[in-house]
């Protein structure tokens, strides 16, 4: 009752502090048009200070009236960090839902091998238009009776999802850092149908956001950016490669005068060939010094996840937002779009708690205590944001957290004080599945670092 008397005042608000920089008689989708709005222009009024003082406030009213992110809380879809997970999801399965109801598709019948699931299901489906594979899918697999009133169409989901790392087709590798999570292989033209494939599983998993299925699927950080569009920066490559990661924040931390002999110029293997590819005009002539080093280190960086891989993103891509509008998939971050693609995860904090070792703290540290009261306090989305924020993905082993990787084979769950000022906020590693913990002097303080 207390929210729906704050409504008006809130909604007043809004309409006279929000502003819109979009002229919407030029653009008939507002949400669109809202989303493009730049959030520089918001923080030079008072509505920004408001909103992220009252979030909490805010999301329990998008919560408890969904159409306010269509109406008067449009705005805050240009600024959706202040959206909580699952309001931006339940905004996104409706517009989602709006496309199914607005256009109306035919039907798919699909009989498939189980043991050839892939390649059954490409060949049935990678000609279809981009409409006929926004119509229902109704699955049958051979040799089994049964019929598809959507259970097994979730199998197949999840079955086709996870052949899609079969190494025999040499599509994806998996990150150095947990061999959980996969990138595509720069490599995979080894497969001549390569491009076609990952337009094909691009499609998929935009298939997959359409119906509201979850996959068994989990990407590395900097391949969920580029399905959102977002620019890779140096420290994505920690899940990809954790040594050249270091190396690579080595040289910009140090002064690197004298001490390294570098160029312009990337080397790397193809099939067993070296071969050596410039970062910018004349690279191989340019030697890396103090002054350029932040330069070499965003342009390799870009290579190596970007420009090394451009064809199978944009293959993928291709396929993706056929199926996914842009702007609609643009409200989340790349954390959240894990959890959009693949669920959020069971977690048992007892496990977890179980399977975890301490550096400089006990299990009798308060702020250890502390810490254990507020994890299981969480909700299950927050419990799964902070295990893919010291882990890198939010997937828990079938073994439990006992099973959990490393980038050197089981790695367990790690939690190391950080001595000195207790002002920083908590920071991970995650090749080592290593949080790093401030000591806190109150419970309330952690609780709002973390």
């Amino acid at each position: 009752p207390s929210l729906s008397l704050l409504l008006p005042i809130i909604e007043v608000f809004f309409v006279v502090n929000a502003p819109s920089t979009v002229d919407k008689s030029k653009d008939k989708d507002a949400s669109s048009s809202v989303l493009s709005m730049s959030s520089d222009n918001l923080r030079a009024t008072r509505f920004l200070p408001f909103a992220e003082q009252h979030r909490h406030i805010i999301n329990d009213l998008v919560r408890q009236y969904s159409s306010l992110l269509a109406g008067s809380f449009t705005v805050l879809l240009s600024i959706p960090r202040l959206l909580d997970f699952d309001n931006k999801r339940a905004y996104f399965r409706t517009q989602m839902q709006g496309l199914r109801e607005r256009d109306h598709f035919g039907g798919m019948r699909l009989k498939i091998h189980r043991n050839n699931v892939f390649e059954e299901s490409y060949a049935q489906l990678h000609h279809r238009t981009a409409d006929e594979m926004r119509g229902r899918i109704t699955v049958t697999f051979h040799g089994e009776a049964g019929i598809d009133a959507g259970g097994l169409l979730r199998e197949w989901y999840l079955v086709l999802s996870r052949k899609i790392f079969n190494p025999n087709y040499a599509l994806f590798i998996p990150s150095a850092a947990d061999n959980a999570t996969f990138q595509p292989n720069p490599n995979s033209s080894i497969n001549p149908d390569h491009l076609f494939y990952f337009k094909f599983i691009g499609r998929i998993i935009g298939k997959a956001l359409f119906d509201g299925q979850m996959l068994d699927a989990f990407f590395t950080r900097s391949f969920y950016k580029h399905m959102l569009g977002i620019p890779v920066n140096y420290t994505d490559m920690e899940a990809i490669d954790p040594e050249y990661y270091k190396n690579l924040r080595w040289i910009l931390e140090n002064d690197i005068t004298g001490v390294i002999d570098l160029t312009f110029t990337h080397d790397y293997q193809e099939f067993g060939v070296s071969k050596a590819v410039e970062l910018k005009p004349n690279g191989a002539q340019i030697p890396v010094t103090e002054e350029n080093k932040a330069e070499y280190v965003r342009l390799i960086t870009e290579m190596r996840m970007t420009t090394a891989i451009k064809d199978q993103i944009n293959s993928f891509l291709q396929g993706f937002r056929e199926l996914v509008p842009k702007n609609l998939i643009s409200i989340f971050d790349e954390r959240e779009l894990e959890l959009l693609i693949s669920g959020l995860p069971d977690i048992d904090v007892e496990d977890l708690r179980a399977n975890t070792e301490y550096a400089g703290y006990t299990t009798e540290s308060p702020q250890i205590q502390w810490l254990w009261n507020i994890i299981n306090s969480f909700s299950q989305e927050e419990k799964a944001l902070l295990i893919q924020f010291v882990t890198g993905t939010s997937k828990v082993p079938l073994d439990g957290f006992k099973a959990l990787q490393g980038m050197s084979g089981l790695q367990k769950f790690q939690i190391h004080r950080v001595r000195g000022k207790s002002d920083r906020l908590p920071s991970a590693h995650t090749c080592f599945n290593q949080l790093d913990l401030p000591e806190y002097e109150t419970a309330e303080t952690l609780e709002k670092a973390l």
